[in-house]
């Protein structure tokens, strides 16, 4: 079996940070997915691809995975840099501002 731990991204429909911390372990497809012929669906018989584990953090996966005997790789998560504002909507209408503020 061959599975990836990773810290999922957030979702473009949020603007928090929820469900972002923790670990994921997915098991990879062990067989492709093939088209019904009757209805046209996409299917397969792998049951592996719908288990998806979730741990409060990496070591915890690693171990999970190491113990059960998964061939698992760890996908680092990239840095964000944070979302720092010089300044706020209200800055615009102060009376230290420099330039003059028009439409």
């Amino acid at each position: 079996m061959r599975a990836r731990i990773y810290q999922p991204a957030k979702t473009a429909m949020q603007s928090g940070q929820a469900k972002t911390h923790n670990w994921v372990l997915d098991f990879a497809p062990a067989t492709p997915r093939e088209i019904d012929p009757l209805m046209g669906w996409t299917s397969s018989a792998d049951t592996q691809t719908q288990v998806r584990l979730t741990f409060d953090n990496r070591a915890a996966a690693e171990d999970y995975a190491r113990r059960h005997g998964i061939d698992a790789v760890v996908i680092r998560p990239k840095t964000r840099k944070p979302n720092v504002r010089p300044m706020g909507y209200a800055e615009n209408f102060a009376t230290h501002r420099r330039g003059v503020w028009t439409h």
